[in-house]
């Protein structure tokens, strides 16, 4: 089991071209731990952000009678993906991991299979 601080360690090192990582509580937009990012990327600012676009997406999938979970959300801008990974289990419920990862350096397909066993070892 990791902790928070291990877990966003990890996905930062560890998964090729990653340059930011969040856990955030999307019930309050506040990120409970950062990791990267930069002078020129609020990882909190971000966070806030993409709160939003997860509560968005809940009420269109309640909106249309939709049962299925949301396992990740890919944001594609021009020089980066942004990965958000819902958590299940374990405490996970209302948390996020939020991964930024530029483009040219990074296997999409590679990310998020990392992410998500990230976050079975993840002890919130």
């Amino acid at each position: 089991m990791a902790n928070t601080e291990t877990a966003l360690k990890e996905a930062l090192t560890s998964i090729e071209g990653a340059t930011g990582v969040a856990l955030v509580d999307y019930t309050s937009g506040m990120a409970l731990g950062t990791m990267g990012g930069g002078k020129s990327f609020d990882l909190n600012v971000a966070a806030a952000g993409n709160t939003d676009v997860i509560r968005a997406k809940m009420r269109t999938m309640e909106h249309l009678g939709l049962k299925g979970e949301i396992e990740d959300i890919l944001i594609t801008l021009s020089n980066q993906y942004h990965l958000i990974r819902l958590l299940k289990g374990r405490g996970g419920n209302g948390l996020f991991l939020y991964l930024v990862l530029d483009q040219a350096r990074a296997n999409l397909a590679m990310a998020r299979h990392q992410l998500k066993r990230i976050e079975e070892v993840l002890e919130v």
